[in-house]
């Protein structure tokens, strides 16, 4: 190999990857540097391994290997049956010795002097790798944050604070409410003056354990039989008449909504919902529960 054919160091630097915090080069890469075989540059660092302890040479487990593939789309030392070695700084410079060739003496010196360009890139760019680093922290943050969101919305768990449905939309309004009920965790207190059986189904959809309490203004005759025959089947629900509330009010837990609409009539016209801002204390209060 003659002077002029001796490869530059810009293009020695993109063989030096970092592994456990150390810049390394490859078996392979450096055989091909030297005008030798990969087996005949390990045979001799065999014969004189005295002189490269673990921080002039090792080999990467499978985990870092892939790591590095991962990083890089192809890789001279890939899909080898035995795992390759890879040697820092000062392993490269004892290989010159052990070489004992014109070509590796001339070849250590250009790839000394990629080390040291390396080197100095990083440091003159520490700042600026510290940043892309926070800056992949900080995306990987909000990939979670989104995805975590995103799985929520999909098992329904994140439910709107308030919003609108129109006329015709009464699955989705229908969805909606049955959503409410199944998040609650301990009890459900509506409070509206129009309930049939269509009201009843939607409470059946709770969970164990979560009790019901149902506050109209009139409980007719019929009502009375849904009611007794849900709770034959059902975990019973209690039903009281009330008369002081206009509007519709469900209870979840300790979140109060306001339904602009009697349950048994969601989706038929336009309607508004909102979760207000105020204690569910008071309220029970007012209504003796």
């Amino acid at each position: 190999m003659s002077d002029s054919s001796l490869i530059l160091a810009d293009n020695i630097q993109r063989h030096i990857y970092t592994i456990r915090g150390i810049q390394v080069m490859f078996d392979e890469e450096l055989a091909k540097l030297y005008g030798v075989e990969t087996k005949r540059l390990n045979e001799q660092v065999k014969r004189n391994i005295e002189r490269f302890p673990a921080e002039f040479m090792f080999q990467p487990s499978e985990a870092e290997l892939e790591n590095l593939r991962s990083q890089f789309a192809t890789s001279s030392w890939g899909g080898r049956r035995h795992s390759p070695y890879v040697f820092t700084e000062q392993g490269i410079a004892m290989l010159s010795a052990v070489l004992r060739s014109e070509t590796a003496v001339k070849v250590s010196v250009q790839i000394m002097n990629a080390f040291v360009a390396m080197r100095r890139f990083l440091l003159s760019n520490a700042q600026v790798f510290q940043r892309l680093d926070s800056l992949e922290l900080w995306q990987a943050q909000t990939d979670q944050k989104v995805e975590r969101l995103l799985n929520a919305i999909e098992d329904q768990s994140v439910i709107p604070k308030q919003g609108i449905f129109y006329d015709g939309q009464v699955f989705d309004a229908y969805a909606f409410v049955a959503d409410l009920i199944r998040a609650a965790g301990r009890r459900i207190i509506l409070i509206d003056n129009y309930v049939d059986e269509s009201v009843l189904l939607l409470l059946a959809k709770r969970k164990a354990g979560v009790s019901v309490q149902l506050l109209t203004r009139t409980i007719s005759r019929e009502l009375s039989q849904d009611i007794d025959k849900f709770n034959a089947q059902y975990p019973p629900i209690e039903a009281r008449e009330f008369t002081l509330a206009h509007d519709r009010f469900l209870i979840i837990d300790d979140d109060i909504y306001h339904i602009g609409a009697s349950l048994k009539d969601l989706g038929k016209k336009w309607f508004a919902f909102s979760r207000m801002e105020m204690g569910v204390m008071e309220m029970l209060g007012r209504v003796g529960l």
